[in-house]
């Protein structure tokens, strides 16, 4: 009897931490300031893929309290997008430590980059390049 007890108890216990463990992939997941500390960033996945949206930003209202609008959008029909939940990360997929095939959009300017993301203990690195890496920019956000 105390051996089935002593089954049980560390079943149980082997049990619940086998489900207390997040995955890696699933670290990136959650709330992000970016590197000017004007944006926040949610960090959501949807199947196995894994996106961001802006939820806060200093500027992404107008004075009179409604919703900016994504205007340096080179595309016209996306020019009345609300930057309030615009989707600026898409399409990730983790790969051995990284968060890789994706695209980041940068609402400043307009343009839509090839990018990567990798933990680096509290920061998550973040490179957006065009054709190769080398041809690119490192910025570094931190939880929030």
């Amino acid at each position: 009897m105390k051996r089935l007890a002593f089954i049980l108890i560390i079943l149980i216990i082997s049990t619940g931490s086998i489900f207390a463990q997040t995955p890696a992939a699933d670290r990136v997941l959650g709330n992000w300031l970016n590197a000017e500390k004007d944006a926040r960033i949610e960090i959501y996945r949807t199947g196995n893929k894994y996106y961001g949206k802006i939820i806060w930003g200093k500027n992404i209202f107008n004075p009179d309290g409604s919703s900016r609008t994504d205007t340096k959008n080179p595309d016209n029909k996306l020019k009345s997008r609300l930057l309030l939940n615009l989707v600026i990360l898409t399409n990730f997929t983790y790969d051995d430590g990284e968060w890789n095939g994706g695209k980041i959009y940068d609402p400043k300017s307009g343009k839509t980059y090839s990018c990567f993301m990798k933990l680096d203990g509290t920061s998550l690195k973040i490179k957006g390049y065009i054709g190769i890496t080398l041809l690119g920019r490192t910025t570094i956000w931190t939880r929030g």
